[in-house]
């Protein structure tokens, strides 16, 4: 059986996008990939739209928390995926050698509940297939 992959999701404040992205990715991939996520300027808390916009699915918010990429530096990270555009470009150095791809998707930040239900729709369409690619899963 293959080794459980490490993946970190990458964004700015690691508010929504990222964590949506984290809680996907664990749930889709569970046994396949352990997602993590960070922010590059993290901001205090998990947006509310985010956290109820994967409630309405089921998929798990326990211990979602804004986290600095310093937090996450010295995991043994398989893959970065940036899911923003300001990510992308301050993308930090990773110790050793580590593949980064970007899949960019809206910030919802501020928007009704229907745009973060909207981007976690579109993040499970395009993050989950995008990273099984990237990892050859």
């Amino acid at each position: 059986m293959t080794p459980t992959k490490t993946v970190l999701v990458l964004c700015t404040g690691n508010s929504c996008r990222s964590q949506m992205g984290e809680a996907i990715l664990n749930h889709d991939l569970a046994g396949l990939v352990r997602a993590i996520s960070a922010g590059t300027q993290p901001q205090p808390k998990v947006a509310d739209g985010a956290i109820a916009a994967l409630k309405l699915l089921d998929l798990p918010t326990d211990g979602l928390y804004p986290k600095t990429v310093e937090d996450v530096m010295q995991e043994p990270i398989d893959l970065v995926v940036s899911v923003c555009d300001n990510a992308k470009e301050t993308c930090p150095i990773f110790p050793g050698p580590v593949q980064r791809i970007h899949v960019g998707f809206h910030d919802p930040h501020g928007e009704p509940l229907e745009s973060f239900v909207a981007v976690r729709d579109d993040i499970r369409a395009r993050l989950v297939p995008a990273v099984r690619a990237a990892l050859g899963l």
